[in-house]
């Protein structure tokens, strides 16, 4: 990453949410009068495991110039589907996440990029019509997962600070910083995302890279959604719609812009690792829970008006009438009209 890169949004704003909530882990001991631990760093991993995948997949598809509401929805159904396939083996509990994921994605992709269709409202039916199908797979109840050596295994510490969970999550974001940077996929995505016109013009195959995407998004969810239901060792059937509000603030501190064609997986990456450090934060400092909401509110603010090109203009033509009007003093020797 360049210099100049790290002045653009997607570098400098997970840089500084990164930054601010590090520094603050880093001098919890002057609030709570305890060193940290190596227990509250791989606690913010765990966090990181939880979401990490979510945000992912809700980043990519928002870098498309899309929003995937469904990711909670597919997040929950993997879940379930894991628990209740997987009672013999873990690995038919996986494969069931992941190919439901990768069918609702592919459904999105369908919908969205072959029949036009928005994505907010067709995501947004989804997500409601998987938690209604992850109820009634579970008749409304938690599930338990009763292989508990599957629980021990993708939660067992690794190198002090991690955990399998953790890891194979770690090792996703780099899949795709790697396939974003040096693939035709992530030029494309941002391109598609940024003007999709000049994108067709260009030869790009927006419709199939559309596809392509969401069913990315669908198997990242239910990925998700598995290995947490793996470590907890049960499977909720409504995860509630915290999951998405701290997914797409990730996604949103990790430089993505609300427009399309901007953000990487490592922006990403610092964006999630931020929710996760004050999420840690508040649990170690025993924080009232609005102080994290509070951060959040005022970050997204923050990003929020960054974001906004009205703005941006708005404020550029502002500064260039300022600067004429400065630079063009009244002529010397002028006389009111009318006079001699």
């Amino acid at each position: 990453m360049t210099l100049r890169s790290l002045r653009r949004p997607e570098g400098l704003l997970p840089l500084v949410a990164v930054g601010v909530t590090g520094t603050a882990f880093v001098l919890l001991p002057v609030y709570t009068g305890e060193a940290v631990a190596a227990f509250d760093v791989y606690n913010t991993f765990q966090i990181f495991a939880r979401l990490g995948l979510l945000a992912l997949a809700l980043g990519l598809t928002m870098i498309a110039g899309e929003f995937d509401l469904s990711v909670v929805g597919t997040y929950a159904l993997g879940g379930m589907l894991t628990v209740q396939a997987g009672q013999e083996h873990f690995a038919y509990g996986l494969l069931a996440a992941v190919a439901a994921g990768a069918v609702i994605g592919l459904v999105h992709g369908v919908l969205i990029a072959g029949l036009g269709l928005p994505s907010m409202p067709v995501t947004l039916a989804t997500y409601i019509t998987l938690l209604g199908l992850t109820s009634a797979l579970s008749g409304g109840l938690t599930k338990t997962y009763s292989n508990p050596e599957v629980t021990l295994w993708v939660d067992q510490t690794v190198l002090a600070y991690f955990s399998p969970r953790s890891l194979l999550t770690l090792a996703f974001f780099v899949l795709a910083a790697v396939l974003l940077a040096f693939t035709r996929w992530g030029h494309e995505l941002r391109a598609i995302g940024g003007d999709r016109r000049a994108s067709r013009v260009a030869g790009v195959r927006v419709g199939r890279l559309l596809v392509g995407t969401f069913v990315v998004s669908g198997i990242l969810s239910g990925l998700g959604g598995s290995l947490l239901s793996f470590s907890l060792g049960s499977a909720n059937p409504d995860p509630g719609v915290q999951p998405l509000i701290v997914a797409a603030a990730a996604a949103l501190l990790g430089g993505v812009s609300l427009a399309g064609g901007r953000g990487t997986p490592l922006g990403l990456l610092g964006g999630i690792m931020a929710v996760a450090l004050l999420a840690e934060i508040v649990t170690v400092a025993a924080l009232p829970s609005y102080v994290s909401q509070l951060f959040f509110a005022g970050l997204l603010g923050v990003i929020v008006v960054i974001d906004a090109p009205d703005l941006h203009s708005a404020l550029i033509r502002q500064r260039t009438r300022f600067r004429r009007g400065t630079a063009q003093p009244s002529p010397a020797g002028a006389q009111p009209s009318g006079q001699i």
